[in-house]
């Protein structure tokens, strides 16, 4: 009989015991920073620029300084080798400057080298970043692929110091070791600059850094932004509108958006000595009335201490809040972009003969206020323009007939939601809306076809996103709801303009063809009159009758484009003599020193 093989003693608990230990944040990101975006070259050097630039926008505006940024790409050569070509290159060095407020001295290394550090996590209102993670994020990158330090300059003030840091993220600890630390001269009088040097790759194109600062301009009008290429070129977004949106306020929670275990935390951090207290001081739309009657329903004592109430009566109170009537939370905590921002923002750097705008009324998932904003550009533009072509990314065609599909733009706090565009809200919407309504072809479970860009932004003061890399919003019943509904209004207004455009095209033709035949027909009326006939009277009656009876003027004036979209709100319709709509009275700003000229609008 054969032996069977005897197996190794197991480990014992103790064993097993002493091989536990913590894992810190940075840890854990660090094996998993695909998670945050850094999962492929190209996607971690769009990726770094975007942390640092909606960092930089962020602070600008909440300081009311209208952005200006400058992003800068060199391609790097490793070893003290000399730099290779940008195509080729596989490691870059990122630089983003800023006329910002600045960043105080004692911040600077927790703000780019600790996970989980910032000011935004805790605040109920609309920003850019949420968790604290982006820019320290990008630093550990660039620490893990080159070894390199973040290099910062900022200064608060023309009269306070440039201070210039390099730090590194000390990843068991989630601590920033500083490496460097000096006054220096800096010919800024105000701002912030951050130089990252990590592995990446630089190609143009659809998901690319040039795309991403593209959709960023169209989402944020207000600011100008200058793009440095790996090339050395030098390429300006400028503003088209000169003043800042108006700045969102920070909120209390709203009680339809808190859960059991967070109302039990709530209870035991608030500074209030009342239950009834607790609950109108730190929520909103919570009067002194509506608490009394919580506690009531919840019957529990107005004057207990809020620290007292767990167990079962902690649920009793949930209970009684979630069934109280309340009101939707405030709203002044977003920051909508507006339609004229939009119709701005895409009239800029989007080609198109027809524009509109949509921003929904404010609405409300798990207690938190949201505001989706749909826009929606169609069309070639005026056959006098040839704009140059847009790069294409690999596997892209350049499809330039009503066969290819519309172009779906997303955005979240102004952000441009570049990668997982089929796992998001917003595209599922899109799917699902029927272009065909609005006069779009569109074959089933694909977005429309034809020369159009759809432009869809949530605003809100906590976006779900599916994932820490923050590129697709979850797709939550009010959000897709409200997406779908903003969506409809652009296609209703759309399909208007398409089928006045297609009427007064056909009748126009008829208009034609009668015309051909006005000659003949006031030959015969002459013939029939034995040669007495006012020829000329006769032939000009006969075309104002073709005129009336096919539109008259109104069918010229569609047809050749020369008139706004006349009861269509927030629309706009180009022709080659210029705008007519609400951007009519719209001056480009003129680009800055230096830059190479460019077209106010660039193709697709």
């Amino acid at each position: 009989m054969a032996k069977t093989k005897a197996l190794p003693a197991g480990k014992s608990a103790d064993e097993m015991g002493r091989q536990q230990r913590e894992i810190s944040v940075s840890e854990f990101f660090t094996k998993n920073r695909h998670l945050l975006g850094f999962d492929n070259p190209r996607k971690a050097l769009l990726t770094a620029v975007k942390e640092a630039v909606d960092n930089a926008l962020d602070a600008s505006e909440e300081a009311g300084i209208l952005p200006e940024i400058v992003v800068k790409l060199e391609a790097v050569g490793e070893g003290g080798s000399p730099p290779p070509p940008p195509s080729q290159a596989s490691r870059f060095r990122v630089t983003v400057t800023d006329y910002g407020p600045g960043i105080v001295r004692q911040q600077v290394p927790r703000i780019f080298a600790k996970l989980l550090y910032g000011s935004k996590f805790h605040r109920l209102r609309m920003s850019r970043g949420q968790q604290g993670i982006g820019i320290s994020a990008a630093g550990m990158y660039a620490q893990l692929t080159t070894g390199k330090p973040v290099k910062i300059i900022s200064r608060t003030g023309q009269g306070s110091a440039a201070h210039y840091f390099e730090v590194q993220l000390d990843t068991k600890k989630n601590e920033p070791r500083v490496l460097e630390r000096k006054e220096i001269d800096w010919e800024r009088h105000r701002g912030t600059q951050v130089t990252l040097e990590l592995e990446g790759k630089y190609q143009k194109g659809r998901a690319s850094v040039d795309e991403y600062l593209e959709l960023t301009s169209i989402a944020n009008p207000h600011a100008t932004l200058t793009f440095v290429t790996p090339e050395g070129e030098s390429r300006v977004f400028a503003r088209s509108i000169g003043e800042l949106p108006q700045p969102p306020r920070e909120i209390k929670p709203h009680p339809y958006g808190i859960e059991l275990g967070m109302l039990l935390k709530m209870l035991q951090d608030t500074k209030s000595h009342w239950l009834s207290g607790f609950l109108s001081g730190d929520f909103s739309r919570v009067s002194t009335a509506t608490a009394e009657g919580i506690c009531q329903a919840a019957a529990l004592s107005p004057r207990r201490r809020p620290r007292d109430v767990v167990g079962h009566d902690a649920e009793r109170l949930y209970k009684a809040i979630q069934s109280a009537k309340l009101m939707a939370p405030p709203t002044n905590c977003l920051s909508p972009i507006g339609e004229r921002a939009i119709l701005a923002g895409l009239y800029k750097q989007i080609k198109g003969d027809f524009y509109t705008a949509v921003t929904r009324p404010p609405s409300v998932y798990r207690g938190n206020p949201f505001v989706i904003e749909a826009g929606l550009a169609f069309g070639n533009g005026p056959q006098a323009e040839q704009p140059q072509a847009a790069p294409l990314a690999e596997g892209e065609s350049s499809g330039g007939d009503d066969k290819e599909l519309a172009r779906v733009i997303r955005f979240a706090n102004r952000v441009p939601l570049l990668y997982q565009q089929s796992a998001c809200a917003t595209y599922k919407a899109v799917l699902d809306t029927t272009w065909r309504n609005y006069g779009v072809s569109q074959s089933r479970g694909a977005p429309p076809a034809g020369p159009m860009v759809i432009f869809v932004h949530m605003a809100s003061v906590w976006v779900p996103f599916t994932s820490e890399s923050k590129e697709a919003i979850a797709d939550y019943d009010e959000i897709r709801k409200e997406i779908t509904l903003a969506l409809r209004e652009c296609g209703r207004r759309l399909g208007v303009f398409l089928k006045r455009r297609e009427r007064a095209h056909a009748e126009f033709k008829r208009r034609n063809i009668f015309e051909l035949y006005i000659d003949e027909v006031v030959g015969a009326c002459k013939r029939l009159k034995g040669g007495r006939l006012a020829e000329v009277k006769l032939k000009k009656q006969l075309e104002q009758i073709a005129a009336k009876l096919t539109g008259g003027d109104k069918t010229e004036e569609l047809v050749s484009r020369k008139t706004g979209p006349e009861g269509l709100p927030h629309s706009i319709i180009v022709t080659a003599e210029g705008v007519e709509g609400e951007l009519a009275a719209e001056q480009p700003e003129a680009p800055a020193p230096g830059a190479p000229a460019r077209a106010a609008r660039k193709g697709r």
